[in-house]
């Protein structure tokens, strides 16, 4: 049998995207899939089970404060059976489709765990039974995704923890929790608990929460989790876990001072690491930095004709870079497979993160911090929301907008929003940013009143005006 044009090791959204990509160009694509569901990690256990639960969370929380807009309300019960039963049918109809996309796409599918045996040739066991069989392809794509790193603390498998894929399943009732962790995983689930009623304790290593972000935005996030009621820890060690009794209990250091905490659970969200252990790198000769394959920004492992894409290479673990990996991949292997010599290069000048808390959490670009880094000049501003007038009438005041434009034309490299509805109004700075948008010609844009929209305009003519 003639060897397949691109094999690609995973049936996730960076996987799909780069097999649709390679048909819809004529490619003879093979997908291997060897994960007990199909889907991928962003529809069955990360993205839309976290955000559908979290939207039930966050519904709960603002009939809490109906009072504040003059609505009598009786307290809300949560009722948890309920919210999982609508998270489940929902991933339902999300998996399923995907499955039919793979499943009836115009290439093979094949459920099993892929290894490499050479540079070009898989080993396929099927699953859940059957004899292991060969593949041979010109051109390979590694996305296999990403599985939790979890980190021998002592005493803690003994006393059991939660991942975050407990944590979207479990119809556990408690009343408190603890979680492991202050980046976007650790505090939606943090937020979705406390939303709920659970008293919440964040213990984080490092000296503030969501430190990929700039200081002001971290400290926005930590204001409204204290304030809501959670007890929030950094700059801390981890020391040791124990169960006593019915409680959980967390012992750790702060400051040099030794402290314990204790609760009904404990989630353990302090990352994940690519899902290479099992492929067998080393007989294809792909070079790795620890589980992760060091690829280049044409998406090509050490071996030119074996690309990776996703959780598997980085640098950004969300979905839409995934994708757009796996697109890049996809065209580069048949060029490649051509006798092309130029490839196409992926660019992260327009990173997006977006984090589903209240208030939400969205960055485009670069920070303040990395442009610092990078020694570029540049001017930022910032407006907040408790100075805008549809945030007041909302009463979403938490927050600000802020723009950061490098001084030589006012291009505008990068944006920060926490506030309500950053996970939209980041678009507007995607967008301009795409077009390589000034803020003199940003600001030139019109924008409806009142809306959330029109904060942006604040900041970018703050910045207009200090570069006139």
């Amino acid at each position: 049998m003639n060897p397949f044009d691109l094999a690609i090791i995973g049936g996730g959204s960076a996987g799909y995207a780069a097999a649709r990509t390679a048909t819809s160009l004529g490619a003879r694509v093979a997908v291997i899939e060897g994960g007990p569901e199909v889907g991928g990690l962003c529809i069955l256990r990360g993205c839309m089970p976290t955000k559908t639960l979290l939207e039930s969370a966050h519904r709960n929380h603002e009939i809490e404060q109906a009072g504040t807009f003059g609505i009598d309300v009786s307290k809300p019960r949560p009722n948890l059976a309920r919210i999982l039963r609508r998270k489940d049918a929902l991933i339902e109809n999300f998996a399923s489709y995907r499955r039919g996309q793979l499943e009836k796409g115009k290439f093979t599918f094949i459920r099993g765990h892929a290894s490499f045996t050479d540079s070009h040739t898989l080993r396929i066991k099927p699953f859940p039974i059957g004899r292991a069989t060969q593949l041979r392809a010109k051109t390979f794509l590694i996305a296999t995704g990403s599985v939790v790193a979890l980190k021998p603390f002592p005493g803690l498998k003994e006393t059991g923890f939660w991942t975050s894929d407990d944590a979207i399943r479990s119809r556990k009732k408690i009343g408190s929790l603890i979680v492991l962790g202050g980046r976007a995983v650790a505090l939606e689930l943090a937020q979705y608990f406390q939303h709920l009623g659970v008293e919440i304790t964040i213990l984080q290593r490092s000296n503030r929460i969501l430190p990929q972000c700039d200081p002001d935005v971290s400290e926005v996030l930590t204001k409204v989790f204290t304030r809501d009621g959670a007890a929030l820890h950094t700059g801390t060690e981890l020391v040791h876990f124990k169960k006593a009794g019915k409680k959980k209990t967390v012992t750790f250091r702060k400051a040099s001072r030794e402290m314990t905490v204790s609760a009904d659970e404990i989630l353990y969200a302090l990352g994940r690491n690519p899902a290479t252990a099992s492929l067998q790198l080393p007989a294809a000769g792909v070079k790795t930095s620890g589980l992760q394959v060091a690829a280049s920004r044409t998406m090509q492992s050490s071996v030119p004709h074996i690309f990776a894409a996703g959780d598997v290479c980085g640098p950004y673990e969300v979905v839409h870079i995934a994708i757009q990996q796996g697109e890049i991949a996809a065209r580069n292997a048949l060029r490649l497979i051509d006798g092309e010599k130029k490839l196409e290069k992926i660019d992260y000048r327009l990173k997006t993160e977006v984090i589903f808390t209240q208030p939400e959490v969205a960055s485009v670009g670069l920070s303040e911090t990395e442009a610092r880094e990078q020694g570029i000049d540049f001017l930022s501003a910032a407006y907040p929301f408790n100075d805008h007038g549809k945030s007041m009438i909302m009463g979403a005041t938490d927050g600000f907008v802020k723009i950061i434009a490098e001084k030589k034309r006012g291009e505008i490299i990068g944006a920060q929003i926490i506030g309500p509805s950053a996970s939209d109004i980041i678009h507007e700075f995607i967008v301009a940013m795409h077009f390589r948008s000034t803020v003199d010609e940003f600001i030139k844009i019109p924008h409806y009143h009142p809306t959330l929209a029109e904060i942006v305009t604040y900041p970018a003519e703050e910045i207009a005006e200090a570069l006139r």
